[in-house]
């Protein structure tokens, strides 16, 4: 068993049979229960293909992925589908909402796909969220209904429904203008720090990744630098900036 939440053990990506294309070159890397980390690197480093297998939506050609202790490698695909609704929550820079469905129907999605059915406390769950992320007042609104900033936020509360360990978020402010980004962001600071989920956050921003308490570099598909702030290693608590 791991102690971490997340460890990443000489990962490697490629793709193709007769043309191969190689991605990701022995990726490693840990991540502590309640982390906040940004991702970043240029274009074509092999962010988004990392993400991917850290989601257990693709599996690595080789290395190992560790998640809460267990070695995703073993987890067929019904086993590992289960294993990610219960462990990792999603958000993206283009927020994937259900535009038929309401702000409160969206954010019930997953834990509906693992119930089955609609409860009252998926229900309660739901509305406490967009509550939290400032929508009480957009419950019943349209996904089309809502603003840029308002649909990312309902993502954001549709990804921490189940409670998740860890919340991998790619470009998660990417599609919003400054002020909306860095309310989106301010959020997932304050879910990190009242309730100890972890992050994992892909972002082109420098801004954004000098106020996460660790950068990890990728650069050609294999890690360049990973810089902790001493601030988060000894408990400190750095600003978050304007929201």
């Amino acid at each position: 068993m791991d102690d971490g939440l997340l460890r990443v053990d000489q990962v490697t990506k490629q793709y193709g049979d007769r043309v191969i294309t190689r991605v990701l070159h022995g990726v490693s890397f840990d991540l502590a229960p309640g982390e906040f980390a940004a991702l970043v690197g240029p274009s074509g480093s092999g962010k988004s293909t990392l993400l991917h297998l850290l989601g257990l939506l693709d599996r690595p050609t080789s290395g190992r992925i560790v998640l809460r202790g267990c070695d995703t490698a073993g987890l067929g695909q019904r086993a590992l589908g289960a294993f990610r609704g219960r462990t990792l929550g999603f958000v993206f820079q283009f927020h994937h909402l259900l535009p038929a469905f309401t702000a409160l129907e969206n954010v019930m999605m997953p834990a509906l796909a693992a119930r089955g059915r609609p409860d009252q406390d998926m229900r309660r769950r739901a509305t406490a969220l967009l509550e939290r992320v400032g929508l009480s007042d957009r419950l019943n609104y349209r996904a089309t209904d809502l603003s840029g900033g308002q649909q990312q936020r309902v993502a954001v509360a549709r990804a921490l429904s189940m409670s998740p360990a860890l919340v991998l978020a790619d470009e998660p402010t990417g599609n919003l203008d400054t002020e909306s980004g860095d309310q989106v962001f301010a959020l997932l600071r304050e879910f990190n720090r009242e309730q100890g989920t972890a992050f994992l956050l892909v972002t082109h921003d420098p801004r954004l990744a000098a106020r996460c308490d660790r950068v990890i570099d990728l650069v050609d598909g294999r890690v360049r630098s990973d810089r902790r702030d001493p601030r988060a290693a000894s408990g400190g608590d750095r600003p978050a900036g304007p929201a």
